[in-house]
């Protein structure tokens, strides 16, 4: 009996055609080389030759010797043929009338292509299974497939389809074995015992302790922060951070934590003593690090929504609503100082030239001529209001807000005590005073008396020092001690933020110059990370280049710049493009996407997805949280119905139905055991491979160029995670789903992050994070985006930056060269880049750089840390100033190269596009996303992800049968009109309501494509 992993679908397509080979397999695998061809011209008769090529070329292919080798697809045959000069392709059935012949051939092959029998290679093949299953935890059927190709590469001929499956399902078993007893063993019984109870709910609670430590804060508030502390000083006491778990492969120990943080106490309590602790103790110290990012993440949003940003608009309110009582007073005092003014001054006639003295010569005079105007009582009122009413001399813009800023002491009175014992801070030199003074806090509050030397006063900046030193109602010798906490506090908070101050038992409130590759990391590194990405470890040659480049492309464009109808040149020495005009739709191409449109068969959303999965085996890639094999019938129904419910937010209602994968329950343990973001990311790894072999996919691009852009979602629940932003979410807070897309229309990856922070802190992890597809060379970004560093660091990370420039007149172009004369440029290219600046830190770049693409760091710390309240640290100018070489080239052809502008713009709208289908398939709940935590909002915004991918794919393979069979009919298809057809349609799929789950016989691997002509009377 197979091993359960494997469908009996799956065991079928084991060491067989699962269809017609690509071309490009085709090409690789069935082409005959020199020696290829001398092997088989040895043989005498065609269909011997032919026979012999179908063996060789399927045994590299499938990695066995098929019984009839006439099995194999006619496309294979044929492909053969013609590289032998055989005619007649159906001369293959005669080698099967002798099976000693086959025999033969088979065992000749094996020899000249040094293939070894399996029990040659089983040990080694198991000891690699073993390494692998250990050190990546993946599934049996992704282990199974990896053993496929393991076998393939190393001329092994593949065994029976249940040999194979039962070693790898128990080599996998083994491994699992082996993590659960390591991390056992590391426990005393002591910490057994402290593990096993937080499965217990204690009297008078409804959750065990283990569900109620992995919730993590949701709503704002002091009490909440106090509580978010408390639960990270809970599980410090657990005593398990402490423990050395390093021989553990990370992954092995997120996917075993994963399975603890989402998995139901009750199910944990069935397992065994060592599997139950292991979970137990990887979830603990995957805890003991997000319960302090959480904290984080918590006092981040407080301090910067609750306190900061309201006590700034509520100054600002109170400022307006004092205005007319200011204007009038100012008003007055203005009239009065006029007459002064006019009266005790002396008079000049310009015209003349004679001097009239002062009309008053008195104080007497001069009141009598003022009161005249403004009774003295109504001056006397006018000033009283102006010193009530307006800061002090020697106050500061911030005054006001910092001010209303002390009277909120009690939000932060819960939790600043806790928050200085709870996590372990650490600093820079530049943050260590600010970390110091919160650490002296505690000492302070509640005491009637604090003196200047209690305090460290250099921190005493701008109107902090006159609010600390000299309020109001002050004794003598003391100091406003709520003043100098929120003093203290503004800039923790912005020191944090800058990572100058960190969180040394945080994964991402930690210190990003402690993950930098150093010392021999970076050294054996180097070599490696310099390859890959074409960087030179010395900097002048590279440099060198680089400006002569500059100013050749300076000089070219400049030169053609008089016959550029797109560009122009204002006085002020200032650029401006043409608008670009749209493309023309010919009639060839308005008929072309009426009648594509019209073919498209009209589905259910769920049949979209079961059918993708019958072709791609995406739903393979779902496999259970708890390392098990999946005992479920019809899985992919209840995969596919959930996916549904989570990427149409319209929750299981209208997808539950009478068979058991659609009943509650089973909906339920399905998403709860085996809908995680990993295998989201596995199955859409699936889709985008498969995108990509579709020759109309192709017609579109090469998957060379991509676009990173943010779709916002307001989140209406409380939410940590989520953050204000009136112009997207209106009064309540958001989330923003940054995500890549390539111009095959694939979604590559995205990253769900909270509210609407700028998108260049994030495009490099976005990049770098795919789950797929060929790595791009080309971004597209919106102007958000844009900045000097993020241009430098794309540029040294090997990609293309072409970011929409808006505002092109204000853009500022940079040169080397100062002495250059760059004609109609010349004015435009006033900023200069310094190389000498760039060579001094070119170390300390590559290493960063370096750090980032071997995913040692992320780059959205790293370019916080480049940059100190929006002014670059001295690596980060000099990292700027490499940006500003590939900045002003783009510029240069965005001015000389209009279809370069038109590539840019096609792809943003590609992804304007893919945009408009997402909110059409997330429509439930207004579009909005009820979901409190980080992992839920990535989980749903994965399968939204999948679910557009998978239609996108959908569409992009029907609309390729469909101009295939135009094309075969006549209809006038031309090549230009094919690449502007769009898989975005969405006229023919139900996304509303209940749905069918039926996937008819598809005995074509195709539903029929519908009569355009009958479609449209249809629709009609």
């Amino acid at each position: 009996m197979l091993a359960e992993f494997l469908t009996d679908e799956q065991a079928a397509a084991y060491a067989a055609f699962r269809g017609v080979p690509s071309r490009a397999e085709l090409e690789r695998f069935f082409f005959l080389d020199d020696a290829d061809r001398e092997l088989i011209e040895g043989k005498r008769r065609a269909h011997n030759r032919l026979g012999f090529a179908v063996q060789l070329t399927t045994a590299r292919y499938l990695g066995v010797f098929l019984d009839d080798p006439a099995d194999v697809p006619a496309e294979v045959v044929d492909y053969l043929a013609e590289q032998l000069g055989i005619g007649d392709a159906s001369v293959l059935k005669a080698y099967g009338e002798r099976e000693n012949t086959r025999l033969e051939h088979a065992r000749e092959l094996r020899a000249v292509l040094e293939y070894r029998e399996f029990a040659e290679a089983e040990a080694d093949l198991r000891a690699w299974v073993e390494a692998r299953a250990w050190t990546t935890g993946e599934g049996p059927k992704a282990l199974f497939d990896a053993s496929v190709g393991w076998l393939r590469e190393r001329r092994v001929l593949l065994p029976g389809v249940t040999t194979l499956a039962r070693l790898v399902a128990s080599v996998r078993e083994s491994a699992n074995q082996r993590l659960w007893d390591t991390l056992y063993g590391l426990l005393t019984t002591g910490q057994r015992g402290v593990l096993d109870a937080l499965l217990t709910v204690p009297p008078g609670a409804r959750v065990s302790e283990l569900d109620r430590l992995r919730r993590g804060p949701v709503r704002i508030s002091g009490p909440q922060m106090k509580e978010a502390l408390e639960r990270v000083g809970e599980i410090a006491a657990l005593e398990v951070g402490a423990l050395d778990v390093s021989a553990i492969p990370p992954r092995r120990l997120a996917e075993l934590s994963r399975y603890g943080v989402d998995g139901k106490a009750s199910l944990l309590k069935r397992h065994g003593d060592s599997r139950r602790l292991a979970t137990l103790l990887a979830t603990a110290v995957y805890l003991t690090t997000r319960a302090v990012d959480d904290a984080l993440d918590l006092l981040d949003v407080l301090v910067a929504t609750k306190l900061l940003a309201r006590s700034e608009r509520e100054s600002t309110k109170a400022k307006l609503k004092t205005l007319p009582r200011v204007e009038r007073a100012s008003a007055k005092l203005a009239t009065a100082f006029q007459v002064v003014f006019d009266t005790t001054a002396e008079q000049v006639d310009t015209e003349t030239g004679e001097i009239t003295p002062p009309q008053v010569d008195s104080l007497a005079g001069m009141w009598e001529r003022i009161e005249a105007v403004v009774p003295r009582h109504e001056l006397a009122a006018a000033v009283a209001a102006l010193f009530e009413l307006t800061p002090p001399l020697d106050s500061d813009a911030d005054a006001a807000w910092r001010a209303l800023l002390v009277s909120r002491f009690g939000t932060v009175r819960p939790f600043l005590k806790l928050l200085v014992r709870a996590v372990d801070f650490g600093a820079t030199p530049e943050g260590a005073p600010v970390l110091a003074a919160l650490k002296t806090l505690p000492d302070l509050m509640g005491r009637k008396k604090v003196g200047p030397a209690e305090i460290d006063t250099t921190l005493l900046v701008g109107s902090w020092r006159r609010l600390v030193l000299s309020a109001p109602g002050l004794e003598p010798g003391t100091v406003d001690w709520k003043a100098y906490v929120f003093c203290v506090l503004e800039q923790f908070h912005r020191m944090l933020r800058r990572r100058e101050v960190f969180a040394n038992n945080s994964s991402k409130w930690g210190d990003p110059r402690a993950k930098l590759l150093a010392g021999d990391a970076w050294e054996q590194a180097k070599p490696t990370v310099l390859a890959s990405l074409s960087l030179p470890g010395e900097p002048g040659g590279h440099l060198t280049a680089r400006a002569a480049l500059l100013d050749g492309t300076y000089r070219e464009v400049a030169a053609r710049l008089p016959d550029n109808a797109q560009i122009t040149v204002d006085d002020a020495g200032r650029l401006h493009f043409a608008a670009l005009e749209p493309e023309p739709e010919p009639a060839s191409l308005l008929d072309l996407l009426a009648a594509v449109n019209a073919m498209l068969p009209r589905v259910d959303l769920p049949e979209v997805l079961l059918e993708v999965f019958s072709w791609t085996g995406a739903d393979a890639a779902f496999t259970s949280v708890t390392g098990g094999e999946a005992r479920l019938k019809d899985l992919h129904i209840t995969i596919a119905a959930l996916l549904v419910a989570h990427g149409c937010n319209v929750g299981y209602t209208p997808v539950i139905g009478g068979v058991d994968a659609l009943k509650y329950g089973t909906l339920s343990h399905v998403d709860q055991t085996y809908l995680r973001l990993a295998t989201y990311r596995a199955a859409n790894a699936t889709l985008i491979e498969h995108q990509a072999s579709i020759p109309l996919a192709t017609a579109w691009g090469g998957g060379l160029v991509a676009s990173v852009d943010g779709m916002r979602f307001v989140v209406p629940v409380p939410s940590v995670y989520a953050r204000p932003n009136p112009r997207y979410f209106g009064r309540r807070g958001g989330a923003t789903w940054l995500n890549l897309l390539n111009d095959q229309a694939a979604g590559l990856g995205g990253k769900v992050v909270a509210g609407t922070p700028r998108d260049s802190l994030y495009v490099l992890d976005v990049l770098y994070d795919r789950d797929g597809g060929k790595r791009p060379e080309m971004i597209v970004t919106d102007t958000a985006p844009y900045s000097d560093i993020v241009f430098g660091l794309l540029t040294l990370a090997g990609f293309a930056y072409a970011p929409q420039l808006a505002d092109l007149p204000d853009q500022k172009m940079w040169r080397i060269d100062r002495t250059a004369d760059y004609g109609a440029f010349e004015d435009a290219a006033r900023g200069r880049i310094d190389p000498d600046r760039i060579a001094r830190h070119w170390d300390d770049i590559l290493r960063i750089i370096g750090s980032i693409h071997t995913g040692a760091v992320r780059a959205y710390d790293v370019i916080r840390m480049l940059s100190r309240d929006g002014r670059p640290t001295p690596l980060g100018d000099a990292i700027a100033h490499y940006g500003r070489i590939f900045k002003t080239l783009h510029i240069l052809r965005l001015a000389d190269e209009p279809g370069y502008r038109r590539q840019i713009k096609v792809q943003a709208n590609l992804q304007e596009g893919r945009h408009a289908l997402a909110r059409k398939i997330f429509h439930g709940k207004h579009g909005q996303l009820y979901q409190r935590y980080q992992d839920g909002m990535e989980d749903q915004i994965g399968a939204l992800g999948l679910v557009l991918n998978a239609l996108v794919l959908f569409n992009t393979r029907y609309m390729d049968a469909a101009v295939t069979k135009l094309r075969a009919g006549g209809f006038d298809v031309r090549d230009e009109d094919v690449a502007r057809l769009s898989p975005f349609v969405r006229h023919h799929v139900n996304m509303l309501g209940r749905y069918s789950f039926k996937l008819p016989e598809l005995p074509g691997g195709l539903r029929p494509l519908r009569d355009s002509i009958a479609a449209e009377a249809d629709d009609e």
